[in-house]
């Protein structure tokens, strides 16, 4: 429970302190394209910040508590988190457009852990 919801918070908040980097640091210096990808990728990790937030807090006790379909929720969008915004982040500052294909990734992460969410309320909730 708390892991989530500290991991939500900590990319909550670089997904704010990378918002404001783009916004002010790298326009001008880089494509106008790559700054677009820039706010895809912010805006897909705070999504996703606030989902870790709220299974940490399903994970309570007084909620659903700590069910392994949580779990592995929270953990697949942790890593979507990485892949898919990671990616875009890295394609952004440095125009290898490899790095497009393994965006996808992240983006099978993040459907996968909203699944893993639905299950748990599905399975688990009164």
């Amino acid at each position: 429970m708390q892991f989530f919801i500290i991991a939500g918070a900590i990319n909550g908040f670089l997904s704010v302190a990378l918002g404001a980097f783009g916004a002010h640091l790298l326009e001008g210096k880089v494509a106008d394209k790559y700054l677009a990808t820039w706010d895809t990728a912010v805006q897909y990790q705070m999504f996703h910040s606030l989902a870790l937030i709220a299974i940490g807090i399903l994970m309570s006790s007084k909620v659903l508590g700590p069910l392994s379909t949580l779990n592995t929720a929270g953990y697949l969008i942790l890593a979507g988190i990485v892949i898919f915004s990671g990616s875009l982040y890295v394609l952004s500052l440095t125009g290898i457009s490899i790095l497009g294909a393994i965006t996808p990734i992240g983006g099978v992460a993040f459907l996968a852990g909203w699944i893993m969410l639905i299950v748990a309320a599905v399975k688990y909730a009164n």
